[in-house]
Parts: C-alpha cells; sequence; structure tokens
C-alpha cells in the first residue's frame, strides 16, 4: 500500500479585516467623546481700592428705517448734515469728546449711516461704536 501523505495547507488568517475594524471603532470613539473645555481661568483678582470710576456718557444716535435721525431719543427735524452736526454737539454739551452709538435699522440706507459719520468726524469724535443684534442660534 502505497499511502501518499498530505501536503499540509498553510493555514493564513488574514488580519486585514480584523485591523479595519478595531480602526473604525477607535476613530469612533474619538468623535463621539466629548471633552470639557476650560472657559476661563480661574483666578482671584485683586480689590481696588481707588476711586470709582467715572461713567462715560455715551451718545446714542439711531437711524429708523424711513432714514429718520434721532439724538439721545429725540428726533431730529432736519436731515441735513448741518443740522445732524447741531443736535449732535448739543446733545454732547460739555463733555469733551462722548462715546458715540449709532445704532441704524437693518433698512435703513447706507448713506444715512455715512452722513451720521461724516457730521462725527466733522465734530472731532473718535470713539465710535456700531450697534448690533446678536445672531439667534439656529434650531
Amino acid at each position: 500500500m502505497n499511502f501518499q501523505k498530505k501536503q499540509k495547507e498553510d493555514f493564513d488568517l488574514n488580519l486585514t479585516p480584523l485591523i479595519d475594524v478595531v480602526f473604525l471603532l477607535l476613530i469612533f470613539f474619538m468623535v463621539t467623546t466629548t471633552f470639557d473645555k476650560e472657559t476661563q481661568l480661574k483666578i482671584e483678582l485683586p480689590q481696588a481700592a481707588g476711586a470709582q470710576k467715572q461713567v462715560k456718557k455715551m451718545l446714542e444716535i439711531s437711524i429708523d428705517a424711513k432714514g429718520r435721525f434721532f439724538v439721545n431719543q429725540h428726533e431730529v427735524v432736519n436731515s441735513g448734515l448741518e443740522t445732524i452736526k447741531k443736535a449732535i454737539k448739543q446733545a454732547a454739551g460739555d463733555n469733551k469728546k462722548p462715546s458715540l452709538l449709532i445704532s441704524a435699522d437693518g433698512q435703513a440706507t447706507h448713506q444715512s449711516v455715512i452722513t451720521i459719520l461724516d457730521a462725527a468726524s466733522q465734530l472731532g469724535f473718535v470713539n465710535i461704536t456700531f450697534a448690533a443684534n446678536e445672531p439667534q442660534p439656529k434650531k
């Protein structure tokens, strides 16, 4: 009897799919993990022992959708540059170069804002701020 030895097949275990699954799990856990963010440093500030800080008077100039001007909630009769300058100067009073807040309606023309900026620059205002609404978060 002639028995032949069966050749043993080399058994290879393919690890590629296993490695792919491990990497996918790793990526999944990395993406879904939430981390705590430090929003601010926790420090103790020293107490001030000086005089109280004086609150600066801020002039507010509003422009509505129709192009009407309001200086500190009082409507300016004419929208001319000289009239606006007089109204701003009168509202400022003795205050040397107060801060200026411009709040224009979203439908107001750009020219009306430029007119206010021209009047403010001719009067020597350098601290000018624009008011804006914070956008609502999308739901």
